[in-house]
């Protein structure tokens, strides 16, 4: 399995990049979470351009989650990919 990177590293991470505090960050994070829960909860997906699509897929006897990676995540991969810019 992949190594991951814990919640307290993402917001490390978050603060650096956001050049602000580990508060600031975190409820940044969870309020970016939680608002992904509400619209999944509701049924829809959400498009982050240059990332990927997100959506529950409820058309089968079961509900699935899918990720549909956008251009510049596939090219950081080397996915196939029309994407030109810097990953």
């Amino acid at each position: 399995m992949a190594e991951r990177v814990q919640k307290a590293e993402f917001i490390r991470r978050l603060v650096k990049k956001m050049k602000t505090d580990d508060a600031t960050a975190e409820r940044w994070l969870d309020g970016i979470v939680d608002t992904l829960y509400g619209v999944f909860k509701s049924g829809k997906g959400i498009s982050l351009p240059c990332f990927g699509g997100f959506y529950v897929d409820r058309r089968r006897a079961r509900t699935v989650f899918r990720f549909n990676p956008g251009q510049k995540l596939r090219a950081v991969f080397g996915w196939s990919s029309i994407y030109k810019g810097k990953p």
